[in-house]
């Protein structure tokens, strides 16, 4: 270990717990810096899921058998685990979906079916994931209605002084990441909300690379909607959260039909089901959803001050190893962020350095990562970027910073 590492965060027994980091990527030891795209998962939850697969499974909601009764209560369960560590008012408040990008879609269309009409607004920003910005330009022009924009400055923070101007007695809705996937930075919802509040406006916030790395608390930040996917937090792909305040989604209409969302059905008329249930078309990915109530416990065994304290003492390490590497740049400098660090090194493409990169075991993502609005800001295509999970060590950092200089050298 190395001698920086923190000895109050047990990261090489952590290590123990996930599989897949005991292998070799070219006969070099893996070093998964991919962590923004998707983490990954613990035993625990690799277990739950395989024996659900092998003992119990069998569909939820729809059964007296034992099977069936079993299956749903665990699956019940998970709901509630999951309201408990958003702390929500209640399990009505909590809609699976299939990811953080089914949940702003269903949120963009049913919101938009009930309250924007044609000359609203809707304001988002500039570092949004496409997620967060495509559903919202699709019911724009749907409706007719006016997409406006946050600016960052070169940091990487928003300007929160062109915010307030940019609201106006149109605007019907903000929708803002917590955390930036591409530029780290953490962003300061609480004030954003209580700006929109206001004026009566509600907000959705895309918390898919927050709710790995902080608590969030949803009745303390006062948001209005906040959507995540299960595989970013140690959990099983194909699961997603939208939480909604009530009074919300008990107005909306729903976004897909058939299976658990109806109530009563005939030929002239269809009524719908009570909440959560509504917004939950067809057979779920329930077994998907029991394995994500695993993982929100393992992270919870870890303690989220410990994990977040950690990875700060990551970050910092990290972006003094890459600043020291010559002619590299660092994109996104916020005063807040967690440990997501873009950057392009001069004259070498980021698609080849990510191939050497990968011949040295370390896995990193390159492009544009779903924000291209970012990069058209700073005038580039993308970066390179390495995105860091309690499952990092100083000691990985130390060869992400030796193989960039052989890079550097190199070309």
């Amino acid at each position: 270990m190395n001698n920086h590492e923190k000895s109050s965060f047990n990261v090489i027994e952590i290590r123990k717990d996930f599989p897949i980091l005991n292998q070799q990527v070219h006969g070099c030891p893996l070093i998964y810096f991919d962590n923004a795209a998707t983490t990954q998962k613990p035993k625990a939850v690799i277990d739950i899921v395989n024996k659900l697969h092998t003992e119990c499974n069998s569909n939820v909601h729809r059964g007296v058998h034992g099977l069936s009764v079993q299956m749903t209560e665990m699956y019940e369960i998970a709901r509630t685990k999951i309201k408990n560590y958003l702390n929500a008012q209640s399990e009505k408040e909590i809609i699976f979906t299939a990811g953080a990008t089914a949940a702003i879609n269903l949120a963009a269309f049913s919101f938009g079916e009930a309250y924007i009409k044609e000359g609203d607004e809707i304001i988002v920003s500039e570092m949004e994931h496409h997620s967060n910005l495509i559903p919202w330009q699709i019911i724009c022009q749907r409706k007719r209605a006016h997409l406006k924009m946050i600016p960052f400055d070169d940091n990487g923070e928003l300007l929160l002084d062109e915010y307030e101007r940019l609201i106006t007695d149109k605007t019907k809705l903000v929708a803002v990441v917590h955390v930036s996937n591409s530029l780290g930075t953490i962003n300061p919802i609480k004030k954003i909300v209580t700006v929109a509040h206001a004026k009566g406006i509600p907000v959705l916030v895309d918390g898919a690379q927050a709710i790995a790395h902080q608590k969030v608390d949803v009745q303390d930040l006062d948001c209005d909607f906040y959507a995540f996917s299960g595989h970013k937090i140690y959990g099983p792909t194909g699961t997603g959260i939208l939480y909604g305040k009530e009074r919300w989604l008990a107005e909306m209409p729903p976004y897909q039909s058939g299976g658990d969302m109806i109530d009563h059905v005939t030929f002239e008329k269809t009524t719908y089901n009570e909440l959560p249930f509504k917004f939950e078309a067809g057979t779920p990915n329930y077994i998907g959803f029991i394995g994500l109530g695993a993982a929100i416990d393992y992270l919870t065994s870890l303690g989220l001050d410990a994990v977040e304290s950690y990875e700060r003492t990551l970050l910092d390490y990290a972006t003094d190893k890459l600043n020291a590497v010559k002619g590299l740049k660092i994109y996104g400098n916020a005063k807040d962020k967690i440990c997501n660090l873009s950057f392009s090194m001069d004259n070498i493409p980021s698609y080849d350095a990510g191939i050497l990169l990968d011949n040295a075991g370390i896995a990193v993502r390159v492009g544009h990562h779903c924000t291209q609005p970012i990069w058209t800001h700073y005038g580039i295509e993308g970066t390179i970027r390495a995105s860091l999970a309690p499952y990092n060590t100083m000691d990985e950092i130390d060869i992400l910073g030796e193989q960039l200089q052989k890079i550097q050298g190199m070309f």
